[in-house]
């Protein structure tokens, strides 16, 4: 029987022999098949291997063995065949069932090389170590195998002591020996350890050597010496036209954040004529992966087009990744679309693309498409499909995605189950999100930081400290950004206590970076321990625009607008330019100063910088310039926006409402409504006190009715105080009384506030009595309530009950916030407290007052006493009565400011009523317009009449 032409059937290919006599033997570090093979052969799997393939194959050897003309090294061939033949397919069990028949009979050392080598690049390293410990007589081939076996496995360490042990027992090296120790050095980090084996290199002859010159610029590239790679590149390489060569120092430029250098050597590569494949421009492509190279990604990808790489899958996937980085979906999609076969890579790639540019929605018809396709989703499909469910609260897909991971045994990937409570947390469903959290078998810090965040975001800030007390007791590390949410929930419990704690728990770790102080500065704000944020504020040795805009927050937050002021003026000194947020703490701190002038020299600033005039920046205008009286203003940044949201369309309808324009306000809502925009609750709140300011009794119960039933929203506490202000001010008491008798929730001290002050100003005594019984009786413990209740039995003389209403507050803490007003004047802000003496012209405007009293009082002006305390004389009343804070604001704006010229004045509490009957009169006297924005809304007085009809 001749063996020399058999012929064996493999996939439908007729293939020669393999046991041909006279076959030359491979090179023991070669992993291809003979060309005969190559030819023959198509890729297939290892149950293929195992169905139809080697089982004839070994059939065959069996016999070839057992033929008594069979020669040792035409068996030994055959063997070696086969072994590549597992080892390029990685099919572990039938390498390992060749292995049993060689133990048979004696193995070569050529055979247990080859056999170290498969073992090895199947990942089985104990069976490998096991062959190579069995070799006694080892070629330089054998060690060259297990360093390769070591470096497959990662076991980066033990290839670099197998290399030193070569060297200790002067095994001769070869060229194949350098690639897999540098790689280790590379991946170890090890750049002395690299460098020596360089200078090997160069004494063994191997220097100038391509593939070894490939190794070191990769090895000097990740030890972070791209200097060495590239003086190794320009300066031995010799053959300019080799594309591995290029490809490793484009590559290394790369993983190194040089892509603008990268793109220069590929620029340089087809200069020189050095031919591009695949992985050039994968390289290439993977520098452009920044949004001011789209350009320069543009043209490589015109030429692969060129080059007929387009068909390429792997130059597909990178040209789907660079536009999805340099957020060019659209091209991305196009790119994915034009493919005529796609792997899984492919999908994953569009899939994370379109999550990162937050196209959830595109993302889960994709994924359907995926599925579809009959891909089955790996772990990275299954993580871009949580974070896409997540995103968009979808909570039923977000579960569907759960069942999934758990049939297909995925659920113990702890990365799966961090991103899984993360979604759980964003669709608001804390009940899973704590199942998922405690069914991971093993739990990182991400696991702990994403559980803390989720309960801290949905408001279970007790669960957050809870979680983080246990993190503590089992002695886990912490970091910054787990620090971060256990601080966001400790600013919403309000609770100054745990915020120190947990500052001296960072200063105890030495965990304050500069985000982490920035957090901090940011919540001592929040709960109102400004002399602390100010501390940490001032610790902050490195003070970026974060660190200025937490502070000036802190102060807006604080009451202390002045301060944030002098905080935003300052970064000027310190050459560090304001960013949109900071800006929009500043026009905050404006707003509440109501400083026109400081409001129009920020909205300077803010064309000369170039701010684009749209979003939160022209909604903060708009509101700006509404709290510091110039609706007009507002009226002309809100028409100047072409692309409204619904932010400044709601900002716009509450300055017409703060200034008595209800029509107005009524007509911007129809527009917005007309322009598709969808109102929310801040919206109807806001035309809700339009409506009453304006006295708009039917269009605000229409509204209110628009809201509950039209938009299906169900009213807040506000919106229904809102409802009763709007009935008691129309003098519709009874039904302002049997709104908030049948009302669904309890109503609240607001409600029973805005009903007293009705039946004060309308004389109701029984009603306010009733009323003023339901508020004392309620939770909250302000002073407003109190004050208001005293004035009603202060009107009546019933000083008796007045006093006990004064003692209760004085029994439960509470204390009257001090009347406090103030007015611009040349660009500087004039404080006054009532009967206030601190001001430097404080005679002058006691004088000024005094003579402008007495030409009010010719006109008709009589001060009311009723509301002042009654164990005083009449003319101490009257004195204390003159010398309230917004009289002294206005004896000085008369005093400094030219005749016929406004008066601008803003005060932190409700107007009283003889300041506002003493303010009509002065308008007419003095022949000005006087604004005065109180606790409540704006009272523009002109010609002896009020903008708030005597109603406020």
């Amino acid at each position: 029987m001749s063996f020399s032409n058999d012929l064996f059937l493999f996939r439908g290919f007729r293939v020669r022999s393999l046991f041909r006599c006279g076959a030359a033997q491979l090179h023991p570090c070669t992993v291809t098949m003979s060309s005969s093979i190559l030819s023959g052969l198509k890729p297939i799997s290892v149950n293929t291997l195992n169905q139809g393939i080697l089982k004839p194959a070994f059939e065959s050897l069996t016999l070839l063995s057992s033929h008594p003309l069979t020669s040792p090294s035409r068996l030994e061939h055959a063997h070696s065949l086969l072994l590549d033949f597992c080892t390029t397919e990685k099919a572990l069990p039938q390498g390992q069932q060749l292995h049993a028949r060689l133990l048979k009979s004696h193995v070569s050392v050529f055979l247990a090389t080859k056999l170290v080598h498969m073992y090895g690049k199947c990942g089985s390293l104990l069976d490998t170590l096991k062959v190579f410990d069995e070799i006694t007589e080892r070629t330089i081939f054998t060690w060259n195998a297990m360093m390769g076996a070591f470096v497959s496995s990662g076991k980066y360490l033990a290839a670099i002591e197998l290399y030193r042990e070569m060297r200790a027992l002067g095994v001769a090296l070869d060229a194949c020996t350098f690639p897999s120790v540098l790689k280790a050095c590379g991946a170890l980090g090890e750049t002395r350890s690299g460098a020596e084996i360089h200078g090997v290199a160069v004494k063994c002859g191997y220097g100038e050597v391509v593939f070894v010159c490939n190794a070191l610029i990769s090895m000097y590239a990740k030890c972070g010496d791209l200097d060495g790679a590239r003086v190794l590149f320009d300066g031995i390489m010799m053959e300019k036209e080799d594309t591995v060569s290029w490809n490793s120092i484009i590559s290394a430029h790369v993983a190194e954040g040089k892509c603008l250098e990268a793109l220069s050597l590929f620029r340089r590569m087809q200069e020189v004529g050095a031919e591009s494949n695949t992985y050039t421009f994968v390289a290439a492509l993977q520098g452009c992966e920044d949004p001011s190279f789209v350009k320069l990604g543009m043209e490589i990808h015109g030429f692969v087009l060129k080059s007929n790489h387009f068909v390429d899958v792997y130059v597909a996937n990178a040209l789907i990744a660079m536009y999805a980085k340099c957020v060019r979906m659209e091209d991305s999609v196009r790119v994915f679309n034009s493919m005529i076969c796609r792997d899984c890579v492919s999908w994953n790639t569009l899939l994370s693309g379109l999550v990162q540019n937050e196209l959830y929605s595109d993302a889960l018809n994709y994924f359907r498409d995926m599925q579809g396709s009959g891909l089955k989703f790996d772990q990275v499909s299954v993580l871009n499909l949580i974070a896409a469910s997540g995103r968009l609260g979808n909570l039923l897909k977000g579960k569907e995605v759960h069942a999934y991971v758990i049939r297909n045994g995925m659920d113990s990937n702890m990365q799966i189950g961090n991103t899984m409570i993360d979604m759980y947390g964003k669709c608001f469903c804390l009940k899973y999100m704590g199942r998922a959290f405690e069914c991971m078998p093993k739990k990182d810090l991400i696991s702990w930081t994403t559980v803390i965040a989720g309960y801290a975001q949905n408001e279970c800030h007790l669960e957050a400290m809870n979680l983080f007390r246990m993190v503590q007791v089992d002695g886990m590390a912490v970091d910054p950004m787990m620090i971060g949410s256990v601080l966001q929930a400790c600013s919403e419990l309000k609770s100054k206590n745990f915020v120190r704690e947990i500052h001296g728990y960072v200063l105890k770790r030495d965990l304050a970076d500069a985000v982490l102080q920035n957090a901090i500065v940011n919540v001592y704000g929040e709960v109102g321990h400004i002399d602390y944020a100010r501390r940490v504020f001032e610790s902050i040795k490195s003070k970026d625009i974060v660190s200025w805009t937490s502070m000036i927050t802190c102060c807006v937050h604080n009451g202390l607008p002045v301060e944030a002021l002098e905080l935003f003026y300052t970064l000027n000194q310190f050459k560090i330019h304001p960013d949109s947020i900071a800006v929009i703490s500043a026009l905050s701190a404006t707003a509440s100063l109501s400083s026109l002038k400081k409001g129009k020299e920020i909205h300077g600033f803010l064309i000369r910088k170039g701010f684009f005039l749209e979003g939160p920046i022209a909604s903060s205008l708009v509101d700006t310039y509404a709290h510091c009286g110039s609706v007009e203003n507002s009226r002309k940044i809100f028409n100047s926006v072409k692309q409204r949201d619904l932010i400044l369309w709601t900002s716009m309808i509450n300055a017409n409402g703060m200034h008595g324009c209800g029509s107005k306000a009524i007509a911007l809502f129809k527009k917005m409504t007309y322009e598709n925009v969808i109102p929310d609750h801040i919206t109807f709140l806001a035309l809700l006190n339009a409506c009453s300011h304006s006295g708009l009794r039917d269009e605000g119960k229409r509204v209110f009715n628009i809201m509950k039933y039209e938009y299906k929203l169900e009213p807040w506490p506000e919106h229904y105080a809102c409802m009763v202000d709007l009935l008691s001010r129309s003098n519709s008491l009874e039904e302002a009384h049997h709104f908030v008798r049948n009302m669904p929730i309890k109503p609240t001290s607001e409600v029973w506030c805005a009903l007293l002050s009705a039946s004060r100003i309308h004389s109701n005594k029984e009603l306010g009595e009733l009323t003023a019984k339901k508020l004392l009786q309620s939770d909250t413990e302000n002073s407003g309530k109190y004050v208001l209740i005293s004035n009603i039995f202060a009107a009546d003389g019933r000083w008796n009950d007045v006093e006990e209403v004064r003692l209760r507050m004085k029994g439960n803490g509470t204390k009257k916030t001090p009347g406090c007003s103030w007015i611009e004047v040349e660009n500087k802000i004039h404080t006054f407290m009532a009967r206030d003496k601190s001001h430097p012209k404080s005679d002058d405007i006691c004088l000024k007052l005094a003579q402008f009293t007495e030409l009010l009082e010719k006109g008709g002006y009589r001060a009311q006493t009723k509301f002042v305390f009654h164990n005083v004389s009449e003319e101490e009343k009257i004195h204390m009565l003159y010398r309230h804070s917004e009289r002294l604001a206005l004896g000085y704006g008369l005093l400094v400011t030219p005749n016929g010229t406004s008066i601008r004045i803003t005060k932190n509490l409700r107007i009283c009523d003889d300041c506002h009957a003493f303010f009509k009169i002065a308008s007419q006297v003095s022949q000005r317009t006087l604004v005065v924005r109180d606790a409540h809304r704006f009272h523009h007085f002109e010609r002896g009449i009020c903008s708030c009809g005597d109603f406020w």
